[in-house]
């Protein structure tokens, strides 16, 4: 019998999301769904229910993630999706399993450059490890329901150098409930901290065609990630988003951003 994902090779999209994100909690998928990928979205180590241990390392989850796809009977992803500080185990898989990954897609995508400062490695590290973190999340999820301008502010402004009360106003209202409902289902587990430990650079050896995509006004993770990536993989592509903050997936440029994406997965 087959898989669930047999005889789709070549139209599967492999997601790996950023800090507090889980496998279940969608963010930007539609636009490789309406084309007609499945996605394949598997939380990442001390996320959701993936042990911090899966793997050890990125280079070990990489490892992981490709025998997955073999259980599965996936031979060849269409693409790997690396978003905020999934990117670096997206480019990981890719140099470490070139036969698997056809191509690189990089949202708001943490690099291989020092991050982040010491001040706010010391804040992670005692708002979201693993003991207070459930507490920092049930604040913030009460926030938002009984204030929710309020919550949202205080949550986009670690995600936007601009003023968190612009940003909010370039909302729509649907935009702002998608917002504040992903940001009550939130989680960071065992996660966040093991991300902010260094990885090795391995951009050099990632051959694929990438698409890095970015907005100047990311505060979370700095436009120069987004730089050194275009500048290093041999067939990346620099798309700049003219979003206000590090989701790019909401705001006025997102469709110029979805076509961009949809163009790039249908090229050969």
């Amino acid at each position: 019998m087959e898989g669930p994902l047999e005889g789709r090779d070549r139209k599967t999209v492999l997601v790996l999301h950023g800090g507090h994100m889980r496998a279940g909690l969608a963010l930007g998928e539609e636009v490789f769904a309406e084309a007609g990928f499945t996605v394949l979205a598997p939380s990442r180590p001390g996320y959701g229910r993936t042990p911090l241990s899966t793997g050890t390392t990125p280079a070990g989850f990489a490892d992981a993630t490709a025998e997955l796809c073999r259980s599965l009977g996936i031979e060849r992803l269409a693409a790997v999706v690396g978003i905020s500080a999934g990117g670096r185990t997206a480019l990981t898989l890719a140099a470490r399993h070139p036969h698997l990954v056809e191509r690189v897609i990089m949202q708001s995508a943490v690099a291989f450059l020092p991050r982040p400062d010491r001040l706010t490695r010391m804040g992670g590290r005692a708002v979201f490890n693993a003991r207070t973190e459930a507490g920092t999340w049930a604040i913030m999820r009460s926030l938002i329901r009984l204030a929710p301008p309020v919550g949202l502010r205080l949550l986009l402004r670690s995600l936007s150098a601009l003023p968190a009360r612009q940003v909010l106003a370039g909302l729509s209202t649907a935009e702002r409930a998608t917002l504040a409902g992903l940001f009550t289902q939130m989680r960071s587990g065992h996660g966040f901290v093991a991300d902010m430990l260094p990885v090795p650079d391995c951009a050099a050896q990632v051959g694929q065609s990438a698409l890095v995509i970015a907005t100047r006004h990311d505060r979370s993770v700095p436009f120069a990630h987004a730089e050194s990536l275009a500048a290093v993989l041999p067939n990346a592509e620099l798309v700049e988003a003219r979003t206000d903050s590090d989701m790019i997936w909401f705001g006025s440029d997102y469709p110029r951003i979805a076509t961009k994406v949809r163009d790039f997965l249908a090229t050969g």
